[in-house]
């Protein structure tokens, strides 16, 4: 027997996954998103898997939740002129951005980050960290 299953969009499991990153980068549980917007967990679930589909509405109202503008969720979305229109260099970097704020640890070193308010301790956070990098790239 055949499966027909049939396979989500690109766009609408990038959508997804905007969702979830920016829910995530809030520290909201998918209860507290589906509640805000009157459906259950399971379906904010299947809008970030990108098994089910996003209406305009429905985009609408995360994009308020979620504070950020409807376009936040179709940043370096697939398609045909997207790399015409960003350049290769900078979709591939701010994929790897998507990356790193999706890991538990990218996450928190975010969120931690965020609440330093003295640029000086900003910069040297900054420059502990190349440092380590650098060290790590020369073992």
């Amino acid at each position: 027997m055949i499966e027909n299953k049939k396979k989500p969009n690109p766009i609408d499991i990038h959508v997804g996954s905007r969702i979830r990153l920016r829910r995530t980068m809030l520290g909201m549980s998918q209860e507290k998103l589906g509640e805000s917007l009157g459906i259950t967990f399971q379906q904010i679930q299947k809008y970030e898997k990108g098994t089910n589909r996003v209406g305009a509405s429905r985009l609408q109202n995360i994009s308020s939740i979620l504070n950020v503008p409807v376009s936040f969720f179709f940043e370096d979305a697939p398609g045909e002129h997207s790399g015409m229109l960003t350049g290769m260099a900078e979709a591939s970097s701010s994929n790897y951005v998507v990356d790193f704020l999706s890991s538990s640890e990218g996450l928190q070193l975010n969120r931690a980050f965020v609440k330093i308010t003295d640029p000086k301790v900003r910069r040297k956070v900054v420059e502990l960290v190349k440092a380590l990098a650098a060290e790590a790239d020369s073992e």
